[in-house]
C-alpha cells in the first residue's frame, strides 16, 4: 500500500520510524514493513567492515531517498478505524476502503487510538470485541447467533479512559477502557497470538507474554535497537574505500592480481597508497575469518584511536589533533583533542516494544522474515571534541566510600525495578555514572558558543576500566552538521572556561534541593540528582536514554562535605 504525501527523513528510518514501527502520515496510520519487502537496488551501500562484522552482515544500505513514490513499502495499521460521525467501529475493509470513507456518513476514517504488544515484540489490534463481551470475573463470552456491530463513543466530560465507552449492538452492557492500559488487562481477555504484520505473509509466533495496551504514538511501542561506530584508521583512509568499492573482486583474487588493481587505481589517485591497501586486504581478511567483535572491543578501539590521534591526509575522514590542556586543570584532564573530521555509521539491528531491549541483549524482534546479508543504516559526517579524564583522579574517586555509596543507591533502585518488571538491568559502574553525568554538563556548556542547538549534538561515552573520556560530536546530518564550531572550542583556554562553567552550573539546580536530595529519579528511577532543570538532554542527544545521571556523583552538595569526582574545582 503506497500512502499519499508521506515523507520521512533517511535518519528517521533508522532512529524513528524504522522497520516496525507505526508511522502517523495525517489523518492516517502506517506501519513500516520489514526488509523482505524492501528494494535493496535503491539503497545506497555503506560499507564500516567493523560494524558490519559485529552485527553479523556484510554491508550497510541506506534507505531510499525517495526517487520514486513507495520506495520503503508500509501497510495499514492499525487495522481497526471508525467514523468521527456515526462512530461505528470496525476494520478498515468493512467501511468504503478505496476512499477510507464511511459509506453511510461520508466522512473520512479516524484509526484507532490503542494498540496491543508484548515484550517479545509481538503486535496486534486492541481487543475491542473480547473487552466489551468480558464478564466481571473476567470470562470472555458472547451469542454467536446475535448480529456484532461495535461502536466507540465518548460520554464527553474528560479525555480520560474511563469517557471511552465500547457498545456492541448484540445487546451486552457497554464497557468503557478505564484500567485498559494496567499491566494485566488486556491479558484477562486474550492472549499474546503472535502475529508480526510488519511481515507481510508470517506465520503467527507461539508467545507467552502478556499482551499490553498501548497508545499507537506512544514511545514505547516501538525502541530502535541501533548500533553504531565511528571509522577509525586505518578503516577511515582512502586507501580503505578503495578495498572496501573493491571488495567482492579482492576477496576471490591472489595478492598479486590484487596488488596488480591497487597500483592501476594508486596511479589515478595518489591519495591511495599501494602498501596501505595491501595491508588493509590482509587485515580484512584477518576480520571476516576471525570472531565478530563485541560493542565493547569496538568501543575500545575506538577509544585507542581517539586517544593516538590522526592527522590524515585531506580525504581522511578521521581527524583527531591533541591541543595544549590548560595548566590549572592537568589534575583533571589527561587530554583534550580537536577532532576537525569523523564519519559515524549508525545500524537499526532490530527493535523492541513495551521496555526497551539492551544493546548487548540483541532486539527482541527481528526486521525480516529470511536471512539478508544487509540491514539499514545512515552515515553521518560531522566535528567534535573528545576529553579524556586523569585516569589517577578517576580511580581514587571510584574507589572511595561515598561514590560506592551513590551506585549501591542506583542498584538498589534497579533491582526493585526488574523484581517489578521482569528485566535485567546491570547497574552502571561508579565510572561511568561520574564521567556520563560530566559528558551532560559539558555538551550542555558547548551547545552555548558552539553554535550548534543541544539537540544536533550527541555524545559518545568511554567508561569501561582504564577508560575514562567522552566524545561530544555533531548528531546531524543536516546544515547543523557543518558549522564548524565544535571542533574550535577544543582550544586551551576555552575549553577550560567551558569545563569551569559546566562544573559551576551542576553545581545547582532550580529543583534543588529536591533534585540533589531526592532518592531513585527519572525513567524508572534509573538516575540520582539528575532533572529536565540540570542534566536531561534530548532524546538525540544521549546515547543511554537519559539514565545513569548523577550530579552529586560528580560535583557533590554545596555545603556538605559530600565528596564528588569534581568537588575540588
Amino acid at each position: 500500500m503506497k500512502p499519499e504525501d508521506t515523507r520521512v527523513r533517511q535518519s528517521q528510518l533508522v532512529s524513528t520510524f524504522g522497520v516496525g514501527a507505526i508511522f502517523p502520515s495525517g489523518d492516517h496510520s502506517y506501519l513500516i514493513c520489514g526488509l523482505d519487502e524492501w528494494d535493496d537496488r535503491r539503497c545506497t551501500p555503506i560499507e564500516e567492515p567493523r560494524l558490519a562484522r559485529s552485527l553479523g552482515v556484510s554491508l550497510f544500505r541506506a534507505p531510499s531517498t525517495g526517487a520514486r513514490r513507495g520506495d520503503v513499502p508500509v501497510v495499514r495499521f492499525p487495522e481497526f478505524q471508525y467514523c468521527p460521525e456515526c462512530r461505528r467501529l470496525a476494520r478498515y475493509w468493512e467501511f468504503d476502503a478505496q476512499k477510507m470513507q464511511c459509506q453511510e456518513c461520508i466522512r473520512e476514517l479516524t484509526p484507532s487510538r490503542f494498540v496491543a504488544c508484548c515484550e517479545n515484540g509481538h503486535l496486534e489490534e486492541f481487543p475491542y470485541f473480547q473487552w466489551v463481551h468480558r464478564r466481571v470475573e473476567g470470562a470472555v463470552t458472547w451469542d454467536e447467533s446475535a448480529e456484532h456491530s461495535l461502536r466507540l463513543e465518548t460520554r464527553g466530560t474528560s479525555s480520560s479512559l474511563g469517557d471511552i465507552v465500547i457498545r456492541c449492538s448484540c445487546g451486552v452492557p457497554p464497557r468503557d477502557l478505564e484500567g485498559a492500559f494496567g499491566r494485566n488487562a488486556v491479558a484477562m481477555v486474550k492472549g499474546c497470538s503472535g502475529r508480526r504484520p510488519w511481515l507481510p505473509g508470517s506465520e503467527p509466533e507461539a508467545c507467552d507474554k502478556n499482551l499490553r495496551a498501548l497508545q499507537r504514538g506512544s514511545a514505547n511501542v516501538w525502541f530502535a535497537s541501533v548500533r553504531s561506530s565511528i571509522s577509525i584508521p586505518p578503516w577511515s583512509s582512502p586507501s580503505a574505500r578503495l578495498v572496501t568499492k573493491l571488495w567482492d573482486s579482492f576477496e576471490v583474487l591472489d595478492d598479486v592480481a590484487v596488488r596488480t588493481v591497487v597500483e592501476a587505481q594508486a596511479a589515478k589517485n595518489r591519495d591511495v597508497d599501494v602498501e596501505s591497501a595491501m595491508a588493509l586486504v590482509a587485515q580484512r581478511r584477518g576480520v571476516i575469518a576471525g570472531p565478530p567483535p563485541t560493542e565493547a572491543e569496538l568501543r575500545a578501539e575506538e577509544y585507542q584511536a581517539l586517544v593516538d590521534g590522526n592527522h590524515g591526509g585531506r580525504q581522511d575522514s578521521f581527524q583527531c589533533v591533541a591541543v595544549d590542556v590548560s595548566p590549572s586543570l592537568s589534575w583533571i584532564l589527561a587530554q583534550v583533542s580537536k577532532v576537525t573530521r569523523l564519519r559515524e555509521v549508525r545500524a537499526l539491528s532490530g527493535f523492541s516494544r513495551v521496555t526497551p531491549v539492551a544493546t548487548e541483549q540483541g532486539p527482541s524482534a527481528g526486521l525480516s522474515l529470511r536471512r539478508h546479508d544487509w540491514l539499514p543504516a545512515v552515515e553521518i559526517f560531522g566535528e567534535g571534541v573528545f576529553v579524556r579524564l586523569d585516569e589517577g583522579l578517576v580511580a581514587d574517586w571510584e574507589s572511595g566510600s561515598e561514590a560506592n555509596d551513590r551506585r549501591t543507591m542506583l542498584a538498589t533502585a534497579i533491582q526493585a525495578r526488574d523484581s517489578d518488571t521482569g528485566s535485567n538491568v546491570e547497574a552502571p559502574s561508579t565510572r561511568f555514572l561520574a564521567v556520563h553525568t560530566l559528558a551532560h554538563a559539558v555538551l550542555k556548556e558547548l551547545s552555548l558558543d558552539a553554535g550548534y542547538p543541544v539537540g544536533a549534538l550527541r555524545e559518545r561515552i568511554y567508561a569501561e576500566k582504564e577508560q575514562a573520556g567522552f566524545l561530544v560530536y555533531t548528531a546531524s546530518s543536516d546544515a547543523a552538521g557543518s558549522l564548524g564550531g565544535l571542533a574550535a572550542l577544543a582550544d586551551q583556554e576555552r575549553m577550560a572556561e567551558i569545563l569551569r562553567n559546566a562544573v559551576t552550573r551542576a553545581r545547582w539546580c532550580s529543583n534543588d534541593p529536591v533534585c540533589s536530595e531526592s532518592g531513585p529519579s527519572g525513567s524508572d528511577g534509573l538516575n540520582l540528582a539528575a532533572c529536565h532543570a540540570c542534566l536531561l538532554l534530548p532524546e538525540t542527544s544521549c546515547e543511554h536514554r537519559n539514565i545513569f545521571l548523577d550530579r552529586v556523583a560528580m560535583v557533590g552538595v554545596d555545603g556538605e562535605a559530600t565528596t564528588g569526582m569534581l568537588s575540588g574545582m
